[in-house]
């Protein structure tokens, strides 16, 4: 009889998890269908920002000392849009001027793939006080190169 009972009750839990993770999985087919191309390239690029650039330029995109420069109101993402992409694709090295002051610091290249160095893109292009009026594109990620 307690044999029964224990398989009941795993059975009944089993069962439980089964229908939490297709709920979830529902709502998360729902979120990606209704996202813009724009809205789910930033959200894949806070994914990749979080693993691969949070330590240097912060949770909020204020960079640390002169060594790395802040991505919030940047003037350099924006006024060097090339550059940028070139230096999240393949790092940077040497002096640069951001929004008036002088940054000398190595980023180190992050062995990102074309797509989430786009997402990247787009999402610190769109994040704190950032806005973009063209979206980054896997195409113009692939035009830049070494």
């Amino acid at each position: 009889m307690k044999n029964i009972l224990t398989i009941i009750t795993l059975s009944l839990l089993l069962l439980a998890c089964g229908s939490k993770d297709k709920k979830k999985d529902d709502t998360t087919s729902y979120t990606a269908k209704s996202q813009t191309p724009l809205e789910k390239s930033i959200t894949d690029g806070n994914i990749v920002y979080k693993d691969f650039c949070n330590q240097c330029h912060r949770p909020k995109g204020k960079g640390i000392g002169k060594s790395f420069p802040p991505l919030a109101g940047s003037d350099w993402l924006v006024d060097k849009r090339t550059e940028s992409i070139h230096a999240v694709k393949y790092g940077l090295k040497g002096k640069i001027e951001v929004s008036g002051k002088t940054y000398d610091g190595i980023m180190t290249p992050l062995g990102l793939t074309d797509q989430e160095t786009a997402d990247v893109m787009n999402y610190i292009m769109n994040t704190w006080g950032n806005t973009q009026d063209e979206m980054v594109t896997l195409e113009e990620v692939k035009a830049v190169v070494k």
